[in-house]
């Protein structure tokens, strides 16, 4: 269907965003204890990396205006999308950033504000809730939204994508009893496939779906699970079949349901504002009814829906990557050494060159990916693996790399940039490893 033809039953997302609503405006540089923060202009376009202030000092707040180079190529109306996430990844993400990673806070109401906006299901059909957006503007939306706080915004692409899951894959009945409550985050959901013996060969996985009558009695655990305990919704790769994937099938189960439980809270490097927990099955029944599709039909499920995962997750990667050559054009500008600006320095400007085109290299591969499985391409699978390989270990090089540009001070709490390297790490680990990405492709280039 044409993107103007999409039927959205509350209105446009624009119409429901932009309705009554003010724009956020933009902040001049301030000082702080004789510490300037403030403008950077980039090549292309107009920047400000905004330092607000919060009841921690002054903490980075991403915000764009004028012909921002992130926008190229996109419609007026992903310009839009863009801009409304970049304002609330300003106004209400960026400056509690440092506190929810701090205080290892799951900010739920500020989600909720996101699900106001659209947010909370943007590939979700509308008819349950959704956005009805396309994978591109998905990208765009969570590249924006990730300058804010990666780590609340990788928490909201998975909850996006197992709300797709349940509305691609579910009956009639079931997008409309599961959708609706996860679209406006009025409910949370996580994603369990990852268990303590089988990461990237998951189709190992143990956990045990047995037919009792109407119902299924689940056995074993999974881990690393985001969300898990503070979550209210879980979509669960489970075997009531043989070995092999095949043998997997597909379950949602609501929190409270008996024989649900959870491990401890994991102490983590980064991704610290959303909790991650084992989630442990101890006979725990399950009605037939929540199954999503046909038994052995769960691991093409899972896949697909990680083809989507791995856009999102390399999106976020991309938000973090663009705050952090923001960052670091910013303290080359001011710091000063030898008598002079660091931006004087010639190998550091050629090193900031080089993060700023391997930024957009990134992004033109995720977005070509997105586009790919939009159109449900044949190529997608291969280019999803080859997007989320190439976007994460480029964007974590670019952060580490503005990290080294602050020297000593990147090493600080007080300063953004840390954090930024800190929560992007994991992304070139989950939704697939890494080197799974590359068998991914290579298996695909040799047809082995």
């Amino acid at each position: 269907m044409a993107r103007g033809c999409r039927a959205r039953p509350h209105g446009s997302l624009l119409q429901r965003i932009f309705g009554g609503r003010q724009r956020i405006s933009l902040k001049e540089p301030a000082r702080q204890s004789g510490r300037l923060v403030g403008k950077a202009g980039g090549a292309g376009g107009t920047c400000c990396s905004v330092l607000v202030p919060c009841d921690r000092g002054l903490l980075w707040s991403p915000s764009m205006v004028s012909t921002n180079p992130t926008s190229a190529g996109l419609t007026e109306e992903q310009k839009e999308f863009q801009k409304v996430a970049l304002d609330f990844a300003t106004k209400e993400m960026a400056p509690h950033m440092a506190e929810w990673d701090e205080k290892e806070i799951f900010p739920v109401e500020t989600m909720r504000k996101a699900a106001q906006l659209g947010f909370g299901g943007i590939y979700v059909k509308p008819d349950v809730g959704g956005s009805g957006l396309s994978r591109l503007d998905t990208s765009v939306i969570f590249e924006a939204l990730s300058t804010g706080c990666t780590s609340t915004t990788a928490y909201m692409s998975i909850h996006n994508m197992c709300a797709w899951m349940i509305d691609s894959f579910g009956n009639e009945e079931q997008r409309h009893k599961f959708c609706p409550s996860l679209c406006s985050m009025e409910k949370f959901a996580s994603y369990c496939l990852t268990e303590p013996g089988s990461g990237s060969d998951a189709a190992s996985l143990l956990t045990s779906a047995k037919r009792k009558g109407d119902t299924y009695v689940l056995n074993g655990s999974k881990a690393f699970i985001s969300g898990g305990g503070d979550t209210d919704v879980y979509v669960v790769m489970c075997r009531t079949g043989g070995p092999g994937p095949k043998g997997i099938s597909c379950m949602v189960l609501e929190k409270g349901t008996p024989g649900l439980s959870f491990g401890k809270k994991e102490k983590k490097v980064g991704w610290n504002s959303q909790p991650t927990r084992a989630v442990i099955f101890e006979d725990c029944v399950v009605p037939v009814e929540n199954r999503l599709g046909a038994e052995g039909q769960g691991f093409s499920i899972a896949m697909k829906g990680l083809n989507g995962g791995r856009i999102n997750i390399a999106s976020c990667s991309l938000g973090a990557a663009h705050a952090s050559v923001l960052l670091a054009q910013e303290h080359l500008t001011v710091r000063k050494q030898f008598g002079e600006p660091l931006a004087n320095n010639q190998y550091l400007q050629f090193r900031l060159a080089e993060m700023a085109t391997r930024l957009v290299a990134a992004r033109l591969m995720v977005r070509n990916a997105a586009r790919a499985l939009q159109e449900g391409r044949e190529d997608a699978a291969v280019l999803c693996s080859m997007a989320k390989l190439f976007a994460t270990d480029e964007c974590f090089a670019i952060c580490n790399q503005a990290l080294q540009m602050h020297g000593g001070y990147g090493y600080l709490k007080d300063y953004a940039v840390q954090q930024f390297v800190r929560d992007i790490r994991v992304h070139q680990i989950l939704e697939g490893t890494n080197e799974v990405m590359r068998m991914i492709v290579a298996r695909n280039l040799l047809q082995v």
